[in-house]
């Protein structure tokens, strides 16, 4: 592969992070435009790379020096971009969420539909990270038997002061909603959201959340949601087969015992945990958006994720068993296809 160039709309923490990884991790790639909110942000990050710097999104994606683009922008823009980069043609990687509404990532797997063939990845990056790809090979060789159940924890020590109280699901939980589709190739059926009692560390926020998901297949997923456990950052699952078990590795790689005490480091965020995921999620997208097309999760997959969201909102505020109802599927050069 050689010579990709890439446009990065946003400039935070997370465009960085891509921008150094499209940099340093993937040969054959090169970030040629950015742009920002902040135009002084985009300027400097710009001026590190020898990039050049756009008005805006719309501007970079319909620059002809641009091949593809990454979206890491506040989600409220994100369908827009995508919209844009569909009608160009460019292949477009877009961080979580791919729009806002199960609506409006709708209009976007429609208007891909009606391009003829897949130019959009998500950025779900459990799929990449190598004791999710150990787990679902275990699953998928049939070893445990079929699956009935998984058990899941994503555990955050802490969260940002505008943490709002359903980002639980759309910021937190949506990374487990994705990886249960992928993991059991299945859609989920049904959300409800049990309500413990609420951590003194909690807040405003409805800290702890129980959410348990009903996949098509019959299979059951649990998942416990803290977002204050202050130890550290913890993710766990384990599935439950007719003929066994299998589960993630403890995060900790090393183990100090020392004064009668077994100690495991905890990573302390996200990127400490998934950093390398990261890394591969970019490279693969980067490898095959230079043969044009994206092969990751699509479009269909970040719908189907916000529409499961959507229902575990609502069953967060009514207590209420949600069911998902999900859009048929347009065919690909569907020219009907309508959001």
């Amino acid at each position: 592969m050689t010579g990709l160039r890439v446009g990065v709309i946003g400039t935070g923490m997370i465009g960085r992070e891509h921008i150094r990884r499209l940099s340093t991790v993937q040969a054959g790639v090169s970030v040629v435009a950015v742009t920002d909110v902040d135009a002084a942000l985009a300027a400097r990050v710009a001026a590190g790379l020898g990039a050049v710097t756009h008005p805006d999104g719309l501007d970079l994606i319909a620059s002809p020096r641009v091949d593809a683009v990454v979206v890491c922008s506040w989600g409220g823009t994100h369908e827009e971009y995508v919209l844009a980069a569909i009608a160009a043609g460019k292949p477009v990687f877009c961080e979580k969420p791919l729009a806002t509404s199960p609506q409006a990532a709708l209009r976007i797997v429609a208007a891909e539909a009606r391009h003829g063939g897949r130019l959009v990845q998500v950025g779900y990056m459990r799929r990449y990270d190598a004791a999710y790809r150990a787990l679902k090979k275990v699953l998928d060789s049939g070893v445990i038997g079929a699956p009935l159940m998984m058990h899941c924890a994503h555990r955050n020590a802490g969260v940002p002061g505008f943490y709002e109280p359903e980002y639980t699901i759309t910021e937190t939980a949506v990374h487990e909603i994705d990886m249960v589709r992928w993991m059991f190739g299945s859609e989920i059926v049904a959300v409800r959201v049990l309500r413990p009692r609420v951590s003194r560390h909690a807040g405003e926020l409805p800290d702890p959340l129980l959410l348990v998901l009903e996949l098509a297949n019959d299979v059951l997923v649990d998942v416990e949601i803290s977002v204050n456990v202050r130890y550290g950052y913890d993710i766990r699952g384990e599935i439950l087969g007719e003929d066994g078990t299998v589960a993630l590795g403890e995060p900790g790689l090393v183990a100090v015992r020392r004064d009668g005490r077994v100690a495991s480091p905890v990573p302390g965020d996200w990127r400490d945990r998934f950093g390398a995921a990261y890394d591969v999620e970019l490279r693969e997208w980067a490898v095959s958006a230079a043969g044009g097309v994206p092969d990751g999760p699509g479009a269909w997959d970040g719908y189907a994720a916000a529409a499961v969201s959507d229902a575990a909102v609502r069953a967060l505020r009514t207590g209420e068993r949600v069911t998902v109802t999900l859009a048929e599927r347009p065919r690909p050069g569907d020219e009907r296809a309508r959001a």
